[in-house]
């Protein structure tokens, strides 16, 4: 069997209609997995799939898993489809900016209920499924998105975000701890900068300077980001559980 072989193999990515996720479901359809797509927005959803479907067996099952509700539901739908499920990656997530004296009580409701409680919900939602699909040489996955904005503090205000990043790392842990002896391993990658709707903004105005700040010289690139999945859903990474792993060009471990 080859090593990032993933023929066979079903995945989940939420918020996978564009910037990270997206890149993450083009890299797991092209290993062979079939992949469930999963965003608020159903034209979002169709948009997505007509671009990937070159790739491989793509559907979109629409959902706001910034409630338990729809954790739960979207579980339910995959169920009915599928007996088992190898791979989750919990990617939805929000951000907001505002300064220190004004940051409001919605700004923590918003982004730690799709940031952080979502990933958990979803986790334990699913979870019959992986324990479906999870062999002991062969676990099921799951793939959390954080942030280097969770590694260090970051210079913009962005309160909610930081810390619910840094929330979704130590979950990590916890649950690699709680789910290894059910044969399902749970990691997280913390992406730097990379071109999605979340950064246009900001890299529009800092792009040249983000970029000068990394050893690499760069951002992220979708290939970058669909290579580290691939690495964590593969027969690869099957005896890694509980880590981080930044995807930055160097920057949260060198600035």
């Amino acid at each position: 069997m080859h090593l990032f072989d993933l023929t066979g193999k079903v995945a989940v990515v939420t918020g996978g209609t564009r910037g990270i996720g997206l890149m993450m479901a083009r890299g797991l359809l092209q290993a062979g997995a079939s992949v469930y797509i999963s965003s608020r927005k159903a034209e979002a959803g169709e948009q997505a799939v007509a671009e990937l479907s070159r790739f491989g067996t793509v559907e979109s099952i629409p959902a706001d898993v910034s409630t338990e509700a729809e954790c739960l539901r979207l579980a339910a739908e995959v169920g009915r489809r599928e007996e088992r499920l190898h791979v989750l990656v919990n990617n939805a997530g929000a951000t907001w900016g505002e300064p220190f004296g004004t940051f409001p009580a919605s700004a923590w409701d918003k982004v730690l209920d799709l940031n952080l409680k979502a990933p958990f919900f979803l986790t334990r939602a699913f979870l019959p499924l992986l324990e479906a699909a999870g062999t002991e040489d062969d676990p099921a996955r799951v793939v959390n998105v954080g942030s280097i904005d969770g590694l260090h503090a970051p210079s913009l205000p962005t309160y909610s975000y930081s810390a619910s990043k840094a929330g979704v790392h130590h979950l990590t842990r916890v649950l690699a701890k709680e789910l290894g002896p059910k044969r399902v391993t749970v990691n997280a990658v913390a992406p730097g900068p990379f071109e999605s709707k979340m950064m246009a903004a900001t890299l529009a105005a800092h792009g040249d300077e983000i970029a000068a700040s990394s050893p690499l010289g760069r951002i992220g690139r979708p290939d970058d980001m669909a290579g580290v999945v691939v690495y964590l859903a593969s027969r690869a990474g099957a005896y890694v559980t509980g880590a981080v792993i930044p995807v930055d060009g160097g920057r949260a471990t060198t600035l």
